[in-house]
């Protein structure tokens, strides 16, 4: 439908989901009541565009690189478990919290691209960096060696610590052959549970 065709009393607004647009069209009048405009043609319509003229040329976008997800999930079960067990002492309740909390509110995401922390009891503290930002990968034990923690530092200096993060010996690595450092990691001896 050409735009001429819709009367001057009406506000047009304008959606896009991937490849479709929907345009929906009401008067302006119910957005502004303060507003008095000349009530000539007053309409509603919805107008739907066909997704072959919505669609953007392959041409247009350089391509970007793909997604791919090497690792995604929260704080290893055993971290919980043993906690809870060692919670049933009064001395260790606090560490039993500690745990109850990680495995709740904390997500790894270690894709091909960067890596994604996600904590807090909403999910509002969030923390993305780029694996070109990376300057060391160390790792420290836990409990058997089932799961351990992987403190990054960054190239300003930041250090990011990982809790409890199962596959911690692969993640590491590939951490590090993501940065395009030599795969080297440098692992502690556990320091406690």
């Amino acid at each position: 439908m050409a735009a001429s065709s819709i009367p001057p009393s009406t506000i047009i607004v304008r959606k896009s989901l991937l490849l479709s647009t929907t345009t929906f069209s009401f008067p302006a009048s119910s957005l502004f009541p303060s507003i008095k405009l000349p009530q000539k043609h007053t309409h509603r319509r919805l107008l739907l565009a066909s997704s072959s003229s919505a669609a953007v040329p392959s041409d247009s976008k350089p391509a970007a690189k793909k997604e791919t997800v090497y690792f995604d999930g929260g704080a290893h079960y055993g971290d919980l478990l043993a906690n809870l067990v060692l919670g049933l002492t009064i001395l260790w309740l606090p560490l039993t919290l500690a745990a109850v909390s990680r495995a709740f509110n904390l997500r790894y995401r270690f894709t091909n691209l960067h890596v994604t922390v996600i904590s807090g009891l909403t999910g509002e503290d969030r923390s993305d960096f780029s694996y070109k930002v990376i300057k060391d990968v160390q790792v420290v034990p836990r409990f058997i060696g089932e799961w351990g923690d992987i403190i990054i530092t960054l190239r300003d200096g930041t250090k990011v610590d990982l809790r409890s993060v199962p596959k911690f010996r692969e993640i590491a690595k590939y951490c590090l052959s993501m940065a395009d450092q030599p795969a080297v990691v440098k692992e502690s001896g556990a320091k406690g549970f």
